[in-house]
């Protein structure tokens, strides 16, 4: 199949692996990227000469073995898939969409099922047609799924009871429990496993996008059962309703809503651009253009830990023909930013770049302005995405990791106003959510999470890492950003 993939010119059978090395080489002086121009030579393995952080310690030939094997395998995206993403994020780009990225902090073998991905795409369908219902702008879904597994750690090694072990950092390198040495131990063969699961989850997806699940007629379908009594599954149901009465019309004035466009709908996937031995082997020339293409998601994007010039995420990800996503927080400067989209977009291409923001609603209003006003002056096209939740993360009073809906929703409302107030496009959100009932964010509307009682934080905490959003909360947020597209659009409330 692949080999047949290859002759239709979706992607090239030649590896990214070129001349595998035992380990992830160290150095006590990285190498600035930005000292040579920015179209310098670059391959998938050019990483390997620069320093690389959160990368873990494999047995040499083990680590071989499983990168050979990865780049054997079929790709999971096509390059043709990526450029039409590229495409579609380049509309948004000039103020012609929206995006919505969700899905959990982190994939887990454990968690894996049918009902857990689909819960969490209908969610995300859920959202989008309400935003697209609400502002009128097409709305790119894009599931951080089939390779969400790595998470960045602040320490490499944690204690237990005087005992110190490495750092859990996702299933697709290690486990989280039992803890002990074993447990911890850096096992490159899970990273052939997280890819068979991440070749499940697509399929999974993709059946549901063309397949029948998506289609128009089946919207009050989409909505879980525990969220039907709440106040956004209600404002749901009337949106809902209202398209049916639609679809009527144009079916009685002899629209077909039969075709692909009713009934089917276009689903990305995207993670975290972290374990580098995992997405080298998983690049791919791509037989039309000669280019590469990092085929384990059709965008990428680099975290505030891994996303700094000079170093190995950096080099790798300037290198592949996907769009890339950065996160910027307080931290970066206006000439960061300039840096970063020089490096990633050399030749300013809309869509190649998505800034996605993470600061907390009052050191978004302070530091984001300036950022913006920079990009804008220099002309560089950039996508603006919020992500509201881990600037607002903290510990609760009785020892769980959460988040507040209320500081999420500020800095939803924070993200837009900066953006009305600099004349620039507000183009998407990024969400930690599930399509599970779980308590883990406190807050929303009815059914609200608190920290203890009926509904505390330890009722259903069942996330692998941060806490995410249920799927009322996040429906409820839809409605907030739908709210906010038709003032933009100059279009009366939904809610009146």
């Amino acid at each position: 199949m692949a080999r047949a993939l290859a002759l239709l010119g979706l992607c090239s059978f030649s590896s990214a692996l070129v001349a595998p090395v035992a380990t992830v080489r160290k150095h006590d002086v990285a190498r600035p990227v930005l000292q040579t121009p920015v179209d310098a030579p670059w391959s998938p393995g050019s990483w390997r000469d620069y320093e690389a952080k959160q990368i873990p310690v494999y047995d040499a030939d083990a680590l071989r073995e499983a990168e050979e094997e990865l780049a054997a395998s079929a790709p999971l995206v096509f390059a043709g898939e990526v450029r039409t993403l590229m495409s579609e994020l380049g509309r948004a780009c000039k103020g012609d969409g929206f995006v919505i990225f969700g899905g959990d902090c982190a994939e887990s073998f454990d968690e894996f099922s049918v009902d857990h991905v689909r819960d969490t795409f209908r969610v995300i369908l859920q959202m989008a047609l309400v935003c697209t219902y609400g502002g009128g702008q097409p709305v790119i879904k894009i599931g951080r799924m089939a390779g969400q597994f790595a998470k960045p750690r602040s320490s490499p090694t944690e204690t237990i009871d005087g005992v110190e072990l490495p750092s859990y950092q996702g299933d697709n390198i290690n486990k989280e429990a039992p803890f002990t040495a074993d447990a911890r131990k850096a096992d490159p063969r899970r990273m052939v496993q997280a890819y068979h699961q991440c070749s499940q989850t697509l399929n999974i997806l993709r059946a549901f996008s063309t397949g029948g699940y998506a289609d128009l007629s089946r919207l009050h379908n989409w909505n879980l059962d525990f969220v039907e009594q709440t106040v956004p599954g209600s404002q749901y149901r009337r949106i809902a309703t209202k398209v049916e009465e639609s679809l009527r019309f144009m079916r009685a004035i002899g629209v077909d809503t039969t075709g692909p466009e009713f009934t089917q709908t276009t689903f990305y996937t995207a993670h975290e651009c972290l374990l580098l031995p995992y997405e080298q082997a998983m690049t791919r020339e791509d037989s039309t253009t000669g280019r590469w293409y990092d085929c384990s998601a059709h965008l990428l994007w680099v975290g505030e830990r891994t996303r700094q010039p000079g170093m190995a995420h950096f080099e790798f990800v300037r290198g592949i023909q996907n769009p890339v996503g950065v996160k910027i927080s307080d931290k970066a400067s206006p000439a960061d930013v300039l840096e970063i989209l020089d490096t990633f977009n050399p030749k300013n291409v809309p869509g190649k770049v998505t800034l996605i923001t993470r600061m907390s609603a009052d050191k978004l209003r302070t530091h984001l302005p300036p950022i913006l006003e920079a990009v804008q002056r220099e002309g560089r096209a950039a996508l603006w995405v919020c992500d509201p939740v881990h600037g607002n993360t903290y510990t609760s009073s009785n020892g769980y990791k959460t988040r507040d809906f209320d500081a999420i929703r500020a800095e939803i409302e924070a993200f837009f106003d900066v953006h009305e107030q600099c004349g620039t496009h507000a183009g998407g959100i990024h969400l930690e959510m599930t399509g599970k009932d779980v308590t883990e964010c406190v807050g929303g509307g009815v059914n609200a999470v608190t920290v203890d009682g009926d509904r505390g934080l330890a009722s259903k905490y069942l996330t692998h890492c941060d806490p995410r959003l249920n799927s009322a909360q996040a429906l409820e947020l839809g409605f907030l950003i739908a709210e906010r597209l038709r003032g933009q659009a100059g279009l009366p409330s939904m809610l009146l």
